[in-house]
């Protein structure tokens, strides 16, 4: 966005477009592919970006625009089958990188939906279960959440889940709270994971939000980060599900659970490697506007310097989620090769977002300008989908052979 500064500059000759697809990648996706690419471009573009740092701002989701999205028809990507578009893992990562370029929540919206909540059901729902609720949720007429992290329980989700569920007839009872559940406030169904007091594995349950007694959400305030996501609380007391709405044909230890969180755990890494691709093209055209000393600040060494780290570390993080949707689409994608790429791409995407920032200078902490909004943001991708650390222990272990883990 021009300063005061700028008001006067002449366009003396013409300057290179912010361009934050160094190599090229969006060329790697076939005709078809592209098309729905450019399309989302579009929509992101067009829609989303003119007015995104108001609902930023005010914490709120811009519900206007769940019929375009709706429009896009890509509402389980990835899936085959069952009204969804299917695809390759590529495009499902190049569409998470232009979502999360125009901003990171919007991206984290439609990752909670379509992969989280979604592809539980895509992986581990029985074939009535799927042509129930996948269609639907395939439209975007039905919304969906992924509830696993608890107010106590995070990182130590694999054995230590406090929500619990007692089977009683063709009725399930669950008791408990999930924390930081995107989508939760608002959506219609939510995957909840709890722990069976039975036979103390964790086993998934589809819910429906707005039918269920006992269920009720509860919205997170004051977030300085995904502030356009709305993340609830969840509390269930005496929450009965049918039996039929248990996730009965993949769900039945938490190792299930982790087939989920393998494929979204990347993708967080396409996230985040967005976030660094807004946050430069920002930085980069913010630069060759801003004057100082009588010259954009864009043709100072320091200045360039920055601009060029910061296109590495973008440049890197893409070839590194570009071979994780290669394996992915091989079958070949291991948890431990998911954790690296979402561990890298964050650390680095805090690195690149820190640069666009000092940059802007004082301006970088304006939502006007953009960059502040990807700066908080990108503290979120670093720590959600399993911390940072916790991501390195899972490749620590594989390499050396020895777990770390508590």
């Amino acid at each position: 966005m021009p300063t005061t500064d700028t008001a006067s500059k002449s366009a003396a000759k013409q300057l290179p477009a912010p361009n934050s697809d160094f190599y090229h990648f969006v060329d790697t996706l076939n005709a078809d592919e592209r098309a729905i690419f450019q399309r989302v471009r579009t929509l992101m573009e067009s829609k989303v970006a003119p007015i995104i740092n108001k609902y930023w701002v005010e914490d709120a989701f811009p519900f206007e625009l769940l019929p375009a999205f709706m429009e896009l028809n890509l509402g389980g990507l990835g899936i085959q089958g069952y009204g969804c578009p299917g695809g390759s893992q590529l495009l499902v990562g190049l569409i998470g990188i232009e979502m999360a370029r125009i901003d990171a929540s919007i991206a984290t919206f439609f990752g909670v939906h379509s992969f989280l909540a979604m592809g539980s059901i895509a992986r581990a729902g029985s074939e009535e279960q799927k042509q129930k609720w996948l269609p639907p949720m395939a439209r975007m007429e039905k919304i969906g959440c992924f509830g696993l992290t608890e107010p106590l329980v995070g990182s130590g989700a694999a054995g230590g889940l406090t929500t619990t569920a007692k089977r009683e007839g063709d009725t399930w009872v669950l008791n408990g709270q999930k924390r930081w559940i995107g989508n939760a406030p608002w959506c219609d169904i939510s995957i909840i994971w709890a722990r069976d007091v039975d036979d103390n594995q964790v086993k998934g349950f589809i819910i429906e939000n707005k039918t269920t007694p006992g269920f009720s959400v509860e919205k997170m305030e004051n977030k300085i980060a995904l502030k356009v996501v709305q993340n609830g609380q969840i509390t269930m007391k005496d929450c009965q599900v049918p039996e039929a709405n248990r996730l009965a044909s993949g769900a039945q230890s938490f190792r299930d659970t982790a087939g989920v969180l393998r494929g979204t755990r990347y993708y967080v890494g396409w996230e985040s490697t967005g976030c660094q691709m807004g946050a430069y093209e920002h930085a980069l055209k913010y630069a060759q506007e801003r004057l100082q000393f009588g010259k954009p600040i864009a043709s100072f060494q320091l200045i360039q310097d920055l601009l060029a780290k910061m296109l590495a570390n973008i440049t890197a993080c893409q070839c590194m989620v570009v071979r994780t949707a290669q394996l992915a689409d091989e079958g070949k994608l291991t948890d431990q090769q998911a954790a690296l790429s979402k561990a890298f791409t964050t650390s680095k995407a805090r690195e690149t977002v820190s640069w666009a920032r000092e940059v802007l200078g004082g301006n970088g902490i304006l939502a006007d300008h953009n960059v502040g909004r990807f700066f908080a943001d990108a503290e979120a991708l670093y720590s959600y989908e399993g911390t940072y650390q916790m991501q390195n222990l899972i490749v620590g272990k594989a390499i050396t052979g020895f777990s770390a883990f508590i």
